[in-house]
Parts: structure tokens; sequence; C-alpha cells
């Protein structure tokens, strides 16, 4: 099992790059904006509009962090490593809502006549791209490392935008290349930009709400954790094995089957020792929870009949 210390550094680290990610976001978002507006380009407004919700979906991962990082108590026992599940869940919802907005729009803007873009909105958005491009890089692999469904669903948010500030980039440069044919391109390109958005938006509602539902890992790690717990002495086979993620990591319920004829402190130890050799060997794991059965094999002791010696 991971150190207590270095799991804190960890989440310490990633509210570091939850806390980054707000500030370029509130960034581009102003600067997006103000030259959309000013060079007359509804892509580039668009993206900027996206980033303004990135800018509160961050936030909510930073503080969905800061509360998973909380210590067990009296009212959270298994800690508050849902809390970081659920920010997730809304950035997914604020990313929906936010790609249906600029969707309407830029469909109320297409067929108006005025002048084509400037080129400011080319360099804006490919400063954003480039920028976009690092923090989604770097949430994706700090996020798996530390198995947080908020900052990869941060990162996906980041994902899309490099995707759709590339959409919005070429459909500029088609309207300020030809205005004659494609000027509705800038339109169609923030239309198409919410498209995306909306799509991404679900997908990240999708996965946050298995893990709120109490989705199983994997079958791989499952597998792990049968083959880890069966190299304890004394144990004869798993009945059963069920996991739950709660924030970063998952908790386990597992039955293993020993000797009936043990006693009851010695079946005690043999649970105590899977336990621990389960959080020794997979960080992923909070705690383990184990319940002793009979092995099948084994065959039980008679009871005298009405219980006569």
């Amino acid at each position: 099992m991971a150190p207590v210390s270095l799991r804190s550094d960890r989440i310490a680290l990633g509210r570091r790059l939850a806390a980054i990610s707000v500030l370029a976001s509130a960034a581009l978002a102003a600067l997006n904006i103000l030259v959309g507006l000013a060079s007359g380009s509804t892509s580039v407004v668009a993206a900027g509009v996206e980033f303004a919700g990135d800018f509160a979906a961050s936030l909510l991962v930073f503080a969905g962090l800061s509360i998973a990082s909380r210590p067990p108590d009296h009212n959270h026992p298994y800690g508050h490593g849902r809390f970081e599940t659920i920010s997730g869940l809304l950035v997914g919802l604020i990313l929906a809502g936010g790609g249906a907005l600029i969707c309407y729009r830029s469909l109320q803007q297409i067929g108006q006549m005025h002048h084509p873009p400037r080129i400011a909105g080319v360099w804006s958005l490919g400063f954003s791209i480039v920028l976009k491009l690092i923090l989604s890089v770097s949430k994706f692999r700090f996020g798996r490392r530390i198995q947080s469904a908020a900052l990869e669903a941060d990162a996906w948010n980041d994902a899309v935008d490099v995707l759709s500030g590339s959409v919005a980039l070429v459909a500029v440069w088609l309207a300020i290349s030809d205005p004659g044919r494609f000027l509705a391109a800038d339109h169609w390109g923030g239309f198409a930009v919410g498209v995306i958005v909306i799509f991404t938006g679900l997908r990240v509602v999708r996965e946050t709400s298995f893990e709120l539902a109490d989705t199983m890992p994997d079958p791989e790690r499952l597998t792990e954790i049968r083959l880890i717990s069966t190299s304890v002495p004394g144990v004869h086979g798993i009945e059963k094995c069920f996991a739950r993620k709660s924030g970063l990591r998952y908790f386990v319920d597992l039955h293993v089957e020993v000797d009936p004829h043990l006693p009851v402190w010695q079946g005690h130890e043999i649970a105590t020792q899977v336990r621990i050799r389960l959080k020794e060997s997979c960080a992923w794991i909070a705690d383990v929870l184990v319940h002793v059965e009979p092995a099948p094999e084994w065959n039980a002791p008679e009871v005298p009949p009405n219980g006569a010696a």
C-alpha cells in the first residue's frame, strides 16, 4: 500500500494542477471572448464561452479534490472520496449545458450578413489550443496515476477544447480566406464546437454515474484481488469478491474460505493477513472487509441429534 504521506502528496499535486487549470481557463475565456467580439468571430466567442465553462468546471474539480483529501470522520467512515466523483459529474453536466447554449447561439447567427472575422481570432485560438493540449496531457497522466475521476473528467474537458478549438480555427480561417463562399463557416464552426462539447459532457456524466452506482472494477483487478488473497496461507478459496470506488480508491468486500475446524482466533488471523497483504500489494485499495466462510471441500463436524452428547 502507498504510504499515507505519498497519497496525500499526490492529492496535493492534483489540487495544484486543478488550481493551475482554473487560472488558465479564466485567462483563456477572457482572451477569446474579448478577441472574438473585437474580431467579429462567432467561433472564437463560442470557444471563449466554452473556456468560461471550463473555469467553472475546474473550480468544481479543485473543490472536489480538496474535500476528498479529508480523512474519514464519524459521519463519513469511508472517507470523503465520493465528493470527488460528484464534482466530476457536475463537470459533465456543465459541459453538456454549455454545449447546448453554444449550439443555440451559433444557429441564431447563421445567415446574418456581417464583415468577415479578423486574423486576431486565429492567433487567439492557436494559443488556446497549445495551452489546452499541455493541460490535457498532464491531467490525463496524473489523473490515471492517482485514479481521480474528477481530474480525468477535466482532462477530457481540455481534450475536447483542443478538438473544438481546432474546428473553430479551421472555420475562422475559411471565413477569412474566402468570405464570399465561407462566411457562414464561422457560425457553423461555433455550432460544431457546441456539438462536440455536448457529447463529451454526456460521456463524463455516464462514467461518473457508473462510479456513483457502485459499478464493479474491471475484471483484471478482481482477478488480482483473488490471486493475492489465495496466496495467503490458510485460504482455500474465494466465495465472493465485491469492490466499489469511493473517490480515488476502492473498498473491497471479500469472503474467504478456510478450514471450518479452525478456532475462531485462527480464522480471524487469516482474514487479517488477507487484508494486510491486499493493502500492501494494491495501492488502489483503500480498505478491505474480510468475512470468513467454511471451505466446502472440508467436512463439517457432525452435530448429534437434539443436542445429545
